[in-house]
């Protein structure tokens, strides 16, 4: 009988061993790293074999009991998973319980357009592109915004996002970002300010982040603008212009482009444009909403990134020559 017991005492501290050794026993991949998808309402034995069909040599039933083993089987969460060289069925089953994604990311940059937003995620790792070919009208129903344009609507930041996740949920969490943003603005706004409404905040803005040279501008130059809305002066801002030209436009902007009649041209029109010319930052939209106290109506570049600001022409005239034409 004591022999016995010592027999089954041993078969078991070898079985356990065994499973020690199993469990923390690296496992080869078919790959560095591979893709391991777990749709919702995956059985753990499914994922088991999801997890061998990715490209892991693993036995699915022996993985299977050990998810069964483990009490946390019920645990495993759904979702896109990278398993790398070093995997075990250990961490392997601690990473799906922890739901710990395989995370990508794409940053929109402040300034952007909406052409190069969506150039940025087609470029993108793993990304799917859903509203590659949709027309911005589509691509803004699709979000939940029917009739409101594009351009300006999605915030500028770093946007993670799990391998195999759309476009199109990183165009609604970038534009629930900026409803957000723009919000706040608004309800931060100056008194004294002449935007009559969040629409007219955001393209304001959008104007600024394109003239700005130097952060610490930005309220003076908002300034610039809200003093030209508030008299009725145009805007006369170059970068309207080039977006009102498009494509065409080749990076050289000429007289007969500043005479040039689209709806974006403030050297001809009077106004804002009818929408935003690129998605401005938060800086921006507290720029436009919290202008500097200014009386300036002109500003020129330094050529060191910062602007000289003037309140009356003959000191623009001055400042250009002196900065533009290198004239004392």
């Amino acid at each position: 009988m004591r022999k016995l017991a010592i027999v089954v005492l041993v078969a078991a501290l070898a079985l356990g061993y065994a499973a020690y050794a199993w469990l923390n026993a690296p496992l080869q991949l078919a790959a560095e790293s591979v893709d391991l998808s777990v749709e919702p309402g995956s059985s753990p034995r499914e994922v088991a074999l999801q997890v061998q069909q990715a490209g892991v040599a693993v036995n699915p039933t022996m993985l299977y009991w050990w998810f069964r083993l483990s009490g946390e089987a019920r645990q495993i969460k759904a979702g896109s998973y990278e398993l790398e060289r070093g995997s075990n069925p250990l961490n392997i089953l601690s990473k799906l319980v922890r739901g710990e994604e395989a995370l990508r990311s794409v940053t929109i940059v402040e300034g952007w357009n909406l052409r190069q937003v969506r150039e940025a995620l087609k470029k993108a790792d793993q990304l799917k592109p859903l509203t590659a070919d949709m027309p911005p009208e589509e691509l803004m129903q699709q979000i939940g915004k029917p009739g409101v344009p594009a351009e300006g609507r999605f915030f500028p930041d770093t946007y993670t996002y799990a391998k195999g996740s759309t476009d199109l949920a990183i165009f609604q969490r970038a534009a629930r970002a900026m409803d957000k943003k723009l919000e706040s603005a608004w309800a931060q706004r100056s008194p004294q300010s002449p935007l009559k409404s969040p629409d007219e905040v955001l393209t304001l803005a959008s104007i600024v982040e394109k003239e700005t040279g130097r952060a610490s501008d930005r309220p003076e130059i908002a300034a610039v603008f809200s003093n030209r809305l508030r008299i009725g002066m145009r805007l006369q801002t170059d970068p309207t212009v080039i977006y009102g030209l498009g494509p065409q436009f080749d990076g050289n902007l000429r007289r007969a482009d500043l005479l040039s009649d689209t709806p974006w041209n403030t050297y001809v029109r009077t106004g804002l444009p009818p929408t935003p010319i690129a998605m401005p930052g938060n800086s921006a939209l507290l720029a436009a909403v919290q202008p500097a106290s200014s009386k300036a109506l002109y500003f020129v570049a330094r050529g060191d990134g910062s602007s000289q600001f003037s309140a009356t022409l003959d000191e623009h005239n001055r400042a250009v020559n002196k900065y533009q034409r290198g004239q004392q």
